[in-house]
């Protein structure tokens, strides 16, 4: 078995430096680093997982809470990508995953329970019902916790920038001439919470008129929720001309609710998805959307919750904001005063 040692030897290092480079360390230079990493990879070293827990009274194992209310599982692309980069980092820095749930064993269990009985180091939960009694029972309880696009007091969490996102989109649609702009918004979460605020912070600011009938809902996720949603709009004695969808995925069903109807986009009536998922780059027209940046969601959720757990009395609860960034595609026409004011309509 290859040890530290033969690293240190190799790279011309101290096993403090290799150990703290393997670690994640933040105290050795990148380039050392990559230099120790790489000739890790080289000579096939596997770290002493036992060895370690029992020096540093760890398991070295990282649960995760994925409770998908759509019931999508991990065809959900947006909490996929998070979930991949969330284990990369976690691996990358000695740690293995295990997913957590209440039904542990014969008889049903809760969250905390659960986790307590694997040993594990602590929870991210990327996915649930943060209102759940049991999930709130994990989130105060003394385990290491992090959270993803929730935030609780005292908690640490790492959030997308929801708010800046929808406000984004609205001043966008806005510059290409839109006045009568519409939102299908997914079910209530703080997620959710976070859009509607951008969403009516930026129509405000633009000095935009809302209709209520403007604003509707539908299932995060599901494109036959979104497909009725858009149906409500387009019956309207005035439709939007532009709609803000809850998501990329669910947009399937808001597309074909407007080609049933006879409409083209962007040509009669322009929309923007919402999440930047691969599926948006490759429809026709290309979809217009708001991209979450999935990449840093899951890097910087497993770094903070692993510096929680290794340096506890010294890694304070933060709130983490990720930005994400608009991607320009087909689907919002540019109009002209007149078709933006809705004069082209009787």
């Amino acid at each position: 078995m290859v040890s530290m040692k033969e690293i240190a030897q190799r790279c011309g290092v101290s096993m403090g430096t290799v150990s703290k480079a393997l670690n994640g360390r933040h105290d050795v230079g990148e380039e050392t680093k990559q230099r120790i990493l790489a000739a890790a990879k080289e000579l096939g070293y596997t770290a002493n997982t036992a060895a370690r827990a029992l020096k540093t009274n760890r398991s070295y194992s990282i649960g995760i809470l994925f409770s998908d209310l759509s019931n999508s599982g991990f065809m959900h692309e947006y909490f996929a990508s998070v979930l991949n980069n969330f284990r990369q980092e976690a691996e990358r820095r000695g740690y293995d995953i295990t997913f957590i749930s209440d039904n542990m064993g014969p008889t049903n269990t809760g969250y905390l329970q659960h986790a307590l009985a694997r040993g594990l180091d602590g929870v991210a939960i990327i996915c649930a019902d943060f209102f759940d009694p049991r999930v709130q029972e994990l989130v105060f309880s003394e385990l290491p916790v992090i959270t993803l696009d929730h935030a609780f007091n005292n908690r640490a969490a790492v959030l997308s920038d929801n708010m800046n996102g929808l406000e984004s989109l609205v001043r966008y649609v806005y510059g290409k001439g839109h006045r009568r702009i519409a939102y299908i918004h997914g079910n209530r979460t703080a997620v959710t919470e976070s859009r509607l605020t951008g969403f009516f912070r930026a129509c405000e600011e633009l000095g935009l008129r809302v209709p209520d009938e403007y604003v509707t809902d539908c299932i995060y996720h599901e494109p036959v929720s979104c497909y009725r949603a858009t149906k409500r709009l387009l019956a309207l004695p005035e439709r939007p001309s532009c709609i803000l969808f809850s998501d990329d995925y669910s947009y399937i069903g808001g597309i074909n609710a407007i080609y049933d109807e006879g409409l083209r986009v962007p040509e009669d009536i322009s929309i923007v998805g919402y999440d930047g998922i691969h599926m948006a780059k490759m429809v026709s027209p290309k979809l217009t959307t708001w991209q979450q940046n999935t990449t840093d969601l899951g890097r910087i959720a497993a770094e903070q919750l692993i510096e929680r757990i290794e340096h506890p009395r010294t890694t304070p609860p933060k709130h983490i904001t990720v930005q994400g960034r608009l991607l320009e595609g087909e689907t919002v026409r540019q109009l002209d005063g007149s078709i933006a004011e809705g004069k082209d309509r009787p």
